[in-house]
């Protein structure tokens, strides 16, 4: 059994086939899927999509860096609303962060919402879900900010830095935030990418979780198409490769790590 820690399953490319996909899912061996937000838009269809499935899908709320509209402020003020409510159905803040791309003209902006993000992980007690592209010296600096001057890198936080992608100097950066894992999924297996060697050299099972990032990044032999939890098999076979294990210990340490990063889904 395994966990996908982040699948955008509630966007409109699942709309037709989304029982099927998550019959496919389980079949693969998925025990979980976590749901990642990204806009006040994507609350209610995500939300309705993970009560129709108890214990199987759960949502994240957050504002997703590339989601900034001039209204971020109030949208924020909102989405904080809904975590103060007792009963809240949200396992982590997420997906939030930093994407600096195709645009830096909200520079400053990105960053603002992402450390008012950050501080609601630590009021409400919850992980993070971060998202970074062209933003690796930005992610830390925010995120050492929050938690004080005087503290460790490490801080109260807890979380994954979704679609890791960078080199061994990176990784090894944020692993020094020891609340945190790095989520991986279909970039590993292609083939020009240099994430197994990064894997290999700096960055233990233990702290690393899987992810689709469905619909997006579809693991060699799927590429190009629609992705989906059940293609995590390939990323499962393709780590136990890299670190000499067999796809059942892949499974049961990266499954044991999402427990322990995402405790509201257990």
């Amino acid at each position: 059994m395994f966990i996908d820690t982040h699948s955008h399953l509630y966007g409109e490319e699942f709309a037709e086939d989304i029982d099927d996909v998550l019959l496919r899912a389980r079949n693969a061996g998925a025990s979980r899927i976590f749901l990642p937000n990204v806009s006040a838009a994507s609350l209610p269809p995500m939300c309705a999509l993970a009560e129709r499935y108890p214990g199987f899908l759960y949502p994240m709320i957050g504002l997703h860096p590339e989601d900034l509209t001039a209204d971020w402020r109030d949208v924020l003020a909102g989405m904080e609303r809904l975590l103060q409510q007792p009963s809240h159905p949200f396992i982590a803040v997420g997906e939030v962060g930093l994407d600096y791309y195709w645009d830096r003209t909200l520079y400053a902006e990105q960053q603002e919402a992402f450390a008012i993000q950050v501080q609601w992980a630590l009021r409400y007690h919850l992980p993070l879900m971060i998202h970074t592209r062209s933003a690796h010296r930005e992610v830390v600096d925010v995120l050492r900010q929050s938690v004080g001057v005087a503290s460790s890198p490490e801080g109260n936080l807890t979380g994954v830095f979704h679609c890791f992608g960078g080199s061994a100097e990176e990784a090894a950066e944020l692993l020094q935030f020891s609340g945190f894992m790095l989520g991986i999924g279909g970039v590993l297996t292609f083939k020009k990418s240099s994430l197994p060697s990064v894997l290999k050299e700096v960055v233990p099972l233990s702290r690393i979780v899987l992810e689709t990032d469905a619909p997006y990044l579809a693991p060699v032999p799927y590429r190009g198409k629609r992705n989906e939890t059940a293609f995590l098999t390939a990323v499962i076979h393709r780590l136990a490769d890299i670190y000499g294990v067999t796809d059942e210990e892949v499974a049961e340490v990266t499954t044991s790590n999402a427990l322990r990063t995402f405790p509201k889904a257990q």
